[in-house]
């Protein structure tokens, strides 16, 4: 148990530097390929619900078209959606699991990009989540 909430202490300290690093970002979300939060910045908890949920389906949708591509192995790599008041991103973060940032129009999209890629390199071994069997964690 300490083990896990010293990750979680970990978690938070570096999705908060990703966002303090990056101007125009709201919220940072690391969640499970099932659409369960596991870690927070940015966000009330219910928000930060919301869109693990809504990550989940986005991640399953991008691999169907992902395998529709003759040399794809079917795996979402990144998502972004441009939408009015700003943008979505969505980064797969280790063996089950995803890193997602919701940011206000305006955000430096190469940086905010680079960042990503440089906090699920360094803490992708913490992101990643056992499959789940029968409602339990293998």
């Amino acid at each position: 148990m300490i083990q896990q909430h010293s990750t979680r202490t970990n978690m938070d300290w570096m999705l908060k530097d990703l966002a303090e690093g990056v101007p125009q970002t709201r919220n940072v979300v690391v969640l499970s390929a099932d659409g369960l939060r596991m870690a927070q910045y940015g966000a009330d908890t219910d928000t930060a619900d919301r869109l693990a949920a809504a990550c989940a389906g986005l991640q399953s949708l991008a691999g169907a078209v992902a395998s529709e591509l003759p040399h794809s192995d079917g795996r979402m790599h990144l998502v972004v959606i441009e939408m009015s008041g700003g943008f979505f991103y969505l980064m797969a973060a280790g063996s089950g699991a995803f890193l997602a940032v919701l940011a206000n129009e305006g955000v430096d999209a190469g940086l905010m990009g680079q960042r990503m890629r440089d906090l699920v390199l360094r803490i992708g071994e913490h992101m990643s989540t056992p499959p789940r069997h029968e409602g339990h964690t293998a």
